[in-house]
Protein backbone atom coordinates (compact mmCIF):
# COMPACT_ATOMS: atom_id res chain seq x y z
CA UNK A 1 0.00 0.00 0.00
CA UNK A 2 0.89 3.76 -0.33
CA UNK A 3 0.13 6.11 2.07
CA UNK A 4 0.02 9.79 0.99
CA UNK A 5 -1.40 12.55 3.33
CA UNK A 6 -2.26 15.88 1.59
CA UNK A 7 -2.15 18.62 4.01
CA UNK A 8 -5.69 20.53 4.20
CA UNK A 9 -6.77 18.00 1.57
CA UNK A 10 -6.75 14.15 1.41
CA UNK A 11 -5.53 10.83 2.99
CA UNK A 12 -4.85 8.58 0.25
CA UNK A 13 -4.15 4.41 0.87
CA UNK A 14 -3.30 3.00 -2.86
CA UNK A 15 -3.47 -0.18 -3.17
CA UNK A 16 -4.34 -0.23 -6.91
CA UNK A 17 -2.43 1.64 -9.85
CA UNK A 18 -4.42 1.20 -13.32
CA UNK A 19 -3.07 2.28 -16.21
CA UNK A 20 -3.91 3.15 -19.91
CA UNK A 21 -1.37 1.55 -22.44
CA UNK A 22 -1.26 3.13 -25.81
CA UNK A 23 -0.14 6.93 -25.82
CA UNK A 24 0.31 6.31 -21.99
CA UNK A 25 3.03 3.90 -20.74
CA UNK A 26 3.58 3.11 -24.84
CA UNK A 27 4.32 5.00 -28.24
CA UNK A 28 3.23 3.83 -31.20
CA UNK A 29 2.47 0.70 -29.42
CA UNK A 30 6.07 1.01 -27.93
CA UNK A 31 7.08 0.92 -24.30
CA UNK A 32 8.40 4.31 -23.44
CA UNK A 33 11.85 4.45 -22.30
CA UNK A 34 12.27 4.26 -17.99
CA UNK A 35 8.45 3.10 -17.87
CA UNK A 36 9.65 -0.97 -16.75
CA UNK A 37 11.96 -0.05 -13.99
CA UNK A 38 9.01 2.38 -12.45
CA UNK A 39 6.60 -0.42 -12.58
CA UNK A 40 9.23 -2.95 -11.05
CA UNK A 41 9.89 -0.61 -8.64
CA UNK A 42 5.70 0.22 -7.92
CA UNK A 43 4.96 -3.14 -7.68
CA UNK A 44 6.29 -3.64 -4.69
CA UNK A 45 4.03 -1.33 -3.36
CA UNK A 46 0.66 -1.43 -4.94
CA UNK A 47 -1.05 -3.46 -7.47
CA UNK A 48 -0.27 -2.41 -11.26
CA UNK A 49 -3.50 -3.11 -13.78
CA UNK A 50 -3.05 -2.20 -17.31
CA UNK A 51 -6.27 -1.81 -18.79
CA UNK A 52 -6.28 -1.00 -22.60
CA UNK A 53 -8.34 -1.51 -26.44
CA UNK A 54 -4.26 -2.66 -27.02
CA UNK A 55 -4.78 -0.83 -30.76
CA UNK A 56 -1.77 -2.33 -31.67
CA UNK A 57 -1.38 -5.50 -30.10
CA UNK A 58 1.79 -5.36 -28.65
CA UNK A 59 0.67 -4.51 -24.53
CA UNK A 60 1.56 -8.71 -23.76
CA UNK A 61 4.83 -8.68 -25.30
CA UNK A 62 6.00 -5.11 -24.15
CA UNK A 63 5.17 -5.42 -20.49
CA UNK A 64 5.96 -9.66 -20.32
CA UNK A 65 8.33 -10.11 -17.54
CA UNK A 66 7.49 -6.84 -15.33
CA UNK A 67 4.99 -7.43 -12.65
CA UNK A 68 1.28 -5.87 -14.13
CA UNK A 69 -1.57 -7.19 -14.48
CA UNK A 70 -3.38 -6.66 -18.20
CA UNK A 71 -6.54 -6.94 -18.91
CA UNK A 72 -7.17 -6.26 -22.80
CA UNK A 73 -10.65 -5.02 -23.64
CA UNK A 74 -12.94 -6.36 -26.16
CA UNK A 75 -15.13 -4.18 -28.66
CA UNK A 76 -17.39 -1.81 -26.94
CA UNK A 77 -17.65 1.35 -24.90
CA UNK A 78 -14.15 1.18 -23.48
CA UNK A 79 -14.63 4.50 -21.16
CA UNK A 80 -17.40 2.77 -19.76
CA UNK A 81 -15.41 -0.56 -19.45
CA UNK A 82 -12.72 1.19 -17.34
CA UNK A 83 -14.66 3.10 -14.98
CA UNK A 84 -16.47 -0.25 -14.18
CA UNK A 85 -13.12 -1.92 -13.69
CA UNK A 86 -11.75 0.86 -11.04
CA UNK A 87 -14.81 0.86 -9.32
CA UNK A 88 -14.95 -3.25 -9.19
CA UNK A 89 -11.17 -2.74 -7.61
CA UNK A 90 -12.79 -0.32 -5.13
CA UNK A 91 -11.75 3.60 -6.81
CA UNK A 92 -11.15 4.96 -3.30
CA UNK A 93 -7.95 2.83 -3.12
CA UNK A 94 -7.11 3.60 -7.07
CA UNK A 95 -4.78 6.16 -8.76
CA UNK A 96 -5.31 6.09 -12.54
CA UNK A 97 -3.13 7.54 -15.68
CA UNK A 98 -4.62 8.01 -18.74
CA UNK A 99 -4.32 10.49 -21.74
CA UNK A 100 -7.43 9.21 -24.67
CA UNK A 101 -10.44 10.15 -24.41
CA UNK A 102 -11.52 6.42 -23.25
CA UNK A 103 -10.10 7.32 -20.03
CA UNK A 104 -11.82 10.59 -18.71
CA UNK A 105 -14.40 8.52 -17.13
CA UNK A 106 -11.69 6.01 -15.14
CA UNK A 107 -9.94 8.94 -14.01
CA UNK A 108 -12.76 10.93 -12.86
CA UNK A 109 -14.10 7.47 -11.08
CA UNK A 110 -10.46 6.96 -9.28
CA UNK A 111 -9.42 8.51 -5.76
CA UNK A 112 -6.64 10.21 -8.00
CA UNK A 113 -6.50 11.23 -11.81
CA UNK A 114 -3.12 11.67 -13.56
CA UNK A 115 -3.50 12.51 -17.20
CA UNK A 116 -0.35 12.50 -19.18
CA UNK A 117 0.17 14.96 -22.19
CA UNK A 118 2.84 13.09 -24.84
CA UNK A 119 3.25 12.69 -28.33
CA UNK A 120 0.06 10.53 -29.05
CA UNK A 121 -1.61 13.85 -27.40
CA UNK A 122 -4.29 14.32 -24.68
CA UNK A 123 -8.07 14.40 -24.90
CA UNK A 124 -9.36 17.60 -23.82
CA UNK A 125 -12.29 16.18 -21.67
CA UNK A 126 -9.58 13.64 -20.12
CA UNK A 127 -7.55 17.10 -18.99
CA UNK A 128 -10.67 18.26 -17.46
CA UNK A 129 -11.63 15.26 -15.77
CA UNK A 130 -7.63 14.55 -14.03
CA UNK A 131 -6.74 15.59 -11.00
CA UNK A 132 -2.97 16.35 -12.05
CA UNK A 133 -1.58 16.98 -15.50
CA UNK A 134 1.93 15.90 -16.45
CA UNK A 135 4.37 15.93 -18.99
CA UNK A 136 5.14 12.54 -19.48
CA UNK A 137 4.49 8.91 -18.26
CA UNK A 138 7.42 8.67 -16.32
CA UNK A 139 6.78 12.23 -14.42
CA UNK A 140 2.96 10.70 -13.51
CA UNK A 141 5.14 7.58 -12.05
CA UNK A 142 7.75 9.61 -10.24
CA UNK A 143 4.92 11.26 -8.61
CA UNK A 144 4.03 7.99 -6.57
CA UNK A 145 7.97 6.71 -5.94
CA UNK A 146 9.05 10.52 -4.49
CA UNK A 147 5.26 11.14 -2.73
CA UNK A 148 6.41 14.57 -1.85
CA UNK A 149 5.96 15.77 -5.24
CA UNK A 150 2.70 14.88 -5.06
CA UNK A 151 1.87 16.39 -1.95
CA UNK A 152 3.40 19.89 -3.42
CA UNK A 153 1.36 19.88 -6.35
CA UNK A 154 -2.33 19.10 -3.88
CA UNK A 155 -1.30 20.50 -0.94
CA UNK A 156 -4.29 23.74 -0.14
Amino acid sequence: MLAINIPGGSAYQFTQLVLDYNGTLAEDGALIHGVAERLTALASQMIVQVITADTFGSAASALNGIPVRLKILGSGAHDVAKAAFVHELGAEQVVAIGNGRNDALMLRTAALGVAVMQAEGTAQITLAAADVVVKSINDALDLLLQPQRLIATLRN
